[in-house]
C-alpha cells in the first residue's frame, strides 16, 4: 500500500493488490503530515515484521534440513556397527587362519562410534545455538503480543465507552422519526448554507476583481494625478510667463502711446511753425508787392 500527498489537505491511499485508491481529507496540513509519518512507520515495521518471520522461517528450517542431513550421512547402521553379511563371514574364515586380526577389528566399532559421537555433539551445537535464536525471538514476539494486547485491551475499552456513549444517545433520542426530520432538516440548512457559501466566495471572487480593477485605477490615477500636478506646474510657468508677457506688452503699449502723444504734439507745433511760417511768406509777399 501507498500513500500519496495530492494537496495541502488531501491524500490517497492506494492498494495494488485490490487496485483500489482512497482519498483522505484532513483539516489542517499538519494532520495530513503526520498521518503521512505514521503511515510510512507502521509500513517499515510491517516490513520489519514481515522480514523477522521470513527469518524465523528460515531458521526453523534450517536445523530441519541439518537434522534430515545428519540422519542420512549417519553410520549409525547395523551395517557399519555389525558390518556386511560379507564382513561377517570372512572373519570367521580369518579368525582360524590370522588371530592376530582380531584387535583391529574390534576397535573399528569404537572408532566409529567416536565419530558419531563428534557429530552429534556439532549437531547438539548447532541446535542449541538455533534454539537460542529461537528463544530471542519468541521473547520478542511474546513482547510484541503483549503489546498488541494492550492496545487491542485499550481499542475495546474505547469501543466499549463509544457503544455506551451510542447507547446513551439513542436512549436520549426516543423518536427515531424526529431525529430522522431533523438530520433531513440540518442536511437541507447544510445544503442552503453550502449553496450561500458558494454564493458568498462567488462574490468575494467578484470583489477580489473589482478591488484589483480598483487598484489599476487607483495606479492610473495616481499617474494621472501625476501628471495632472506636471502640467499645473508648467502652466504656473506658463502663466507667469504669460502676465510678465502681458506686463511687458502693458508697458510697450504705454511706451507707444506716450509717443503718439508726443508725435502729435510735435505735429501740432510743426502745423504751428508751418502757418507762421505761410503767413510770414504771405506777408514778405505783400511787402515785396507794395515796395
Amino acid at each position: 500500500m501507498t500513500f500519496t500527498k495530492t494537496s495541502q489537505k488531501f491524500g490517497q491511499w492506494a492498494d495494488s493488490r485490490a487496485n483500489t485508491v482512497y482519498g483522505l481529507g484532513f483539516s489542517s496540513e499538519h494532520h495530513l503530515s503526520k498521518f503521512a509519518e505514521k503511515f510510512q512507520e507502521f509500513k517499515e515495521a510491517a516490513r520489519l515484521a514481515k522480514e523477522k518471520s521470513q527469518e524465523k522461517m528460515e531458521l526453523t528450517s534450517t536445523p530441519s534440513q541439518e537434522s534430515a542431513g545428519g540422519d542420512i550421512q549417519s553410520p549409525l547402521t547395523p551395517e557399519s556397527i555389525n558390518g556386511t553379511d560379507d564382513e561377517r563371514t570372512t572373519p570367521e574364515v580369518t579368525q582360524n587362519s590370522e588371530p592376530r586380526a582380531e584387535p583391529t577389528q574390534n576397535a573399528l566399532p569404537f572408532a566409529h562410534s567416536s565419530a558419531i559421537g563428534k557429530h552429534w555433539e556439532a549437531e547438539l551445537a548447532t541446535l542449541k545455538g538455533n534454539n537460542a535464536k529461537l528463544t530471542a525471538a519468541l521473547l520478542e514476539s511474546t513482547a510484541n503480543v503483549k503489546q498488541w494486547k494492550q492496545q487491542l485491551a485499550a481499542y475495546q475499552e474505547e469501543a466499549e465507552r463509544l457503544h455506551k456513549r451510542v447507547t446513551e444517545l439513542e436512549c436520549v433520542s426516543s423518536q427515531a422519526s424526529a431525529v430522522h426530520t431533523h438530520k433531513t432538516e440540518l442536511n437541507q440548512t447544510i445544503q442552503e448554507l453550502e449553496a450561500t457559501l458558494k454564493k458568498k466566495e462567488e462574490e468575494i471572487e467578484k470583489l477580489r476583481q473589482e478591488i484589483d480593477n480598483a487598484r489599476e485605477l487607483q495606479a492610473q490615477r495616481d499617474s494621472l494625478t501625476q501628471k495632472l500636478q506636471e502640467v499645473e506646474v508648467r502652466n504656473k510657468d506658463l502663466e507667469g510667463q504669460l502676465s510678465d508677457l502681458e506686463q511687458r506688452l502693458e508697458k510697450s503699449q504705454n511706451e507707444q502711446e506716450a509717443f503718439r502723444n508726443n508725435l502729435k504734439t510735435l505735429l501740432e507745433i510743426l502745423d504751428g511753425k508751418i502757418f507762421e511760417l505761410t503767413e510770414l511768406r504771405d506777408n514778405l509777399a505783400k511787402l515785396i508787392e507794395c515796395s
